[in-house]
């Protein structure tokens, strides 16, 4: 029945595409090792530009990263450091994970969507949690950092399998991650600003 709505396979692809580029706002290597590990299995296809992904050694590569950044992410000053290029891995991991949903497309429109839709909420999300990991150190001295780690963890996984399994709910949820992402950003952007003209000098 959807066959017959028109371009319902590029709001597919995107829904997908988004899925998994919020999953990797999360945590960067789980949800490529989730793609992996369902093209390898043959549990979902894989265009010929991103039979990489479907191979072994992607699949033992992103696996083992996938580990070391999970646990990475429970020790203390490590994790703060992970911070610091989370983002723009996350953005990179992002826009290839759209990307490869698209791969009917031209070369540029298809890296070019990857980069602005897949590698921008992948990293608008991930410096929503860097920053609440900082608000956490902050608040807690880092005793809620293993909390929020869990969480991340949890979030690309229940993201990742929701991309290929309900796409429309995936992207919903990641609409609703951006949203909520740039609302307490802001928020919390005003009130250090309200912070910082209160302790200036007169």
């Amino acid at each position: 029945m959807l066959d017959h709505v028109p371009y319902c396979s590029y709001l597919l692809s995107a829904f997908i595409g988004i899925g998994l580029a919020a999953a990797t706002g999360f945590r960067v290597f789980l949800p490529m090792f989730a793609v992996s590990l369902a093209s390898y299995l043959h549990w979902i296809p894989m265009n010929e530009s991103f039979e990489w992904l479907a191979g072994l050694p992607t699949l033992i590569t992103t696996g083992i990263a996938t580990i070391v950044e999970i646990l990475a992410y429970y020790i203390p000053f490590v994790d703060h450091l992970l911070d610091t290029v989370s983002v723009p891995m996350a953005t990179v991991a992002g826009s290839v994970l759209f990307a490869s949903q698209f791969t009917e497309l031209g070369t540029f429109p298809q890296w070019a969507l990857g980069l602005i839709a897949g590698g921008g909420t992948a990293a608008t999300i991930s410096s929503g949690f860097a920053g609440l990991r900082a608000a956490s150190t902050a608040t807690t001295g880092g005793l809620g950092n293993s909390v929020v780690g869990t969480t991340e963890t949890a979030g690309a996984g229940l993201m990742a399998f929701l991309a290929m399994a309900a796409p429309v709910i995936a992207a919903v949820c990641a609409l609703l991650l951006i949203i909520g992402v740039v609302f307490f950003g802001r928020k919390l952007w005003r009130k250090f600003r309200k912070k910082k003209a209160m302790t200036r000098p007169t």
